[in-house]
């Protein structure tokens, strides 16, 4: 399916919003977007028609469930999830009968279909040519998304290499920043395939070649950031789920094949040899600003399109954003591969927004014997991208893993001597909470062996009040429904010893007490707060128990406090004259009744302007 084809149909389906009035690529399309996106359900789709280049721009076009299903060419993404279980009991039983693997030919037979296929000639992705000193990135759309972006970002790029050694391909999603109309950085992290191609290619002394598609099918965009085994080609995947191959042509100026029908290629070459580049900073999908960093450069020699191209562009920033829509599908359609391959007993996962894809995870298990949910842990953060995982939950496989009101009736039984599995590995690399960078602790919450029926333990019902030492109280819902006290503290109320003197001082039991910095009073939401907990705390410095209590230390922390020796980044946000910008020219972009800027309660959160970070 092309892009426009895609395009089509959601505007058939009442999921697209045709922006005509001229917008700038420069902050203006990401605050209109961030708009929509956060909306109830994700908003609609939409296509900037006029940006001041020769090309519209797609936004948020996979960011609700209803989208997310479209893109992949299925009523609902459980539809794929049938589809792979099946395939993967009737491959891997071992109790199949010889008649039942008889029945599973056909399937196989249709796996062998999916594979991509290369072919000759051009494609449509190569209608049009720029080449050597013709080549401009800035003629494309590409957007600088907020304030303190260290500049443009191409951000739904499918980066295709190919292992040197093996030949195998691989196609990633990695950033990258426009430094000027013939290079960019390649942001890929030390975890990701394309670093380990880079690698290589450096050890042999030898250019990297590199394509970047964009566009096409947005299954080929999906399973780009699907979290596919290593050595295992992300467009079986995509043919997989259109159930057919896509076709690939080879690029004009390296060796790299990239999908035909796609609506941009950009072609060229990472040298090894070059000393990194200074990448970033960069407004990032944990909510935060990434902080800049050494990356390689990458050489454009060639920009190849189709005639009628989209440029197809997403941002990330505080959840929720389209990048969630994404996830969930990514935890639908590979659970039965954990399930069957890596971890049997697990019989559902659920990524929360509020984890940005790795800081939370809720997962349910068939438990049969003592220490299984501590195997689930270990063996789910060394399983592909759940090494990133730092937050695990573990419940019975009873548990609607979905539902809050059976979660917290877990969660009131909660003991932190009995219930915590510690632990320390790989982290996500913009994990900003960790003193070691990719590396730090991880905790595991094993609730399996509670009943939820069980009377729980009392606790005393704290006075609403702002008692003196700089810490004010939070409402008490969340202390009514699970033993949960907010309190919001001074920055130099800094000590652990200082809550629990607070809840001795004003006689209250509390099953958690979640410590967060003033800014966050007031404007931020529950989900918000899960949010920043789960983001700002290193599970081994952060996580601490008096007697039947946890505490949890959620505020931002300055080098030196604790192991930590960074400073923590703030919160992404659009500048104030962009959201005044945006407001003036709302009812300019036809989108109905003004939507008030998320931005304005995140940037409370702020801990310093742009010259302190």
């Amino acid at each position: 399916m092309r892009l426009r084809e895609y395009i089509a149909q959601l505007e058939a389906a009442g999921e697209l919003q045709r922006i005509s009035t001229p917008v700038s690529t420069r902050f203006e399309i990401t605050e209109i977007t961030d708009r929509i996106s956060k909306m109830e359900g994700g908003g609609k789709a939409l296509l900037f028609e006029n940006t001041g280049t020769d090309y519209p721009v797609l936004m948020n076009m996979m960011g609700s469930d209803r989208r997310i299903a479209m893109a992949l060419g299925v009523e609902s993404l459980d539809d794929i999830a049938h589809r792979i279980d099946t395939l993967l009991k009737g491959a891997m039983s071992p109790k199949n009968t010889l008649m039942d693997k008889l029945r599973m030919l056909p399937l196989l037979k249709d796996v062998s279909k999916w594979f991509p296929r290369k072919v000759k000639g051009r494609g449509e992705c190569q209608e049009v040519v720029v080449m050597g000193d013709n080549v401009d990135l800035t003629k494309l759309p590409i957007l600088t998304s907020w304030g303190y972006d260290g500049g443009p970002f191409i951000t739904f790029p499918m980066v295709c290499t190919v292992d040197p050694e093996t030949g195998i391909p691989n196609i990633g999603m990695y950033r990258m920043q426009i430094f000027d109309s013939r290079t960019t950085g390649m942001h890929w992290h030390r975890h990701k395939t394309g670093a380990r191609h880079y690698d290589a290619y450096k050890r042999l002394g030898k250019r990297m070649p590199v394509s970047v598609a964009l566009g096409g099918d947005p299954a080929y965009t999906y399973a780009a950031t699907a979290p596919m085994p290593d050595n295992m080609d992300e467009m079986l995947l995509a043919g997989m789920l259109r159930e057919k191959p896509v076709k690939m042509v080879k690029s004009l100026t390296n060796d790299i094949w990239v999908p035909a029908d796609c609506d941009f290629v950009i072609e060229g070459y990472v040298d090894p040899q070059e000393e990194l580049v200074v990448e970033g900073p960069f407004g990032d999908h944990t909510g935060f600003y990434s902080l800049s960093d050494l990356y390689p450069r990458f050489h454009v020699t060639a920009i190849t399109s189709r005639r009628d191209a989209v440029y197809p562009a997403t941002i990330v920033g505080v959840p929720p954003m389209e990048d969630a829509y994404i996830a969930k599908a990514t935890e639908t359609i590979f659970l039965a591969p954990i399930r069957l391959a890596i971890q049997p007993e697990v019989r559902d996962l659920y990524m929360p927004v509020e984890g940005t894809a790795h800081n939370l995870a809720i997962v349910s298990i068939a438990k049969r014997y003592m220490g299984q949910p501590q195997k689930v842990a270990q063996g789910l953060w060394g399983a592909g991208q759940m090494m990133f995982n730092k937050y695990l939950v573990i419940t019975p496989e009873s548990t609607n893993i979905r539902s809050r009101n059976e979660l917290f009736a877990l969660l009131r039984h909660f003991d932190p001597e009995r219930h915590l599995v510690h632990s320390e590995g790989i982290l996500d690399v913009l994990d900003h909470s960790s003193p070691t960078t990719g590396y730090g602790s991880k905790l595991a919450i094993d609730l399996t062996d509670i009943d939820p029926t069980a009377e729980p333990q009392h606790h005393t019902k704290p006075r609403t009040a702002k008692p003196a030492g700089g810490v004010e109280l939070f409402n008490t819902e969340l202390f009514d429904e699970l033993g949960l006290l907010i309190l919001y503290a001074e920055r130099e109320w800094r000590e652990r010893v200082d809550v629990v003197e607070y809840l001795t001082q004003n006689n209250i039991e509390a099953r958690f007490v979640a410590l967060f910095d003033r800014g966050a009073a007031g404007s931020m939401t529950a989900s918000d707060l899960l949010w920043l907990a789960a983001a700002n705390t290193d599970p081994r410095r952060d996580i601490s128990r008096h007697n039947n209590t946890l505490i949890i230390d959620a505020r931002s922390k300055r080098p030196g406090y604790g192991d930590n020796p960074r400073r923590f980044p703030n919160a992404v946000t659009s500048l104030p004259e962009v959201i005044h910008l945006v407001d003036e020219r709302w009812a300019e972009y036809g989108l109905g009744e003004l939507i008030e800027s998320p931005s304005r309660r995140y940037r409370k959160l702020w801990l310093s302007d742009e010259a302190e970070w």
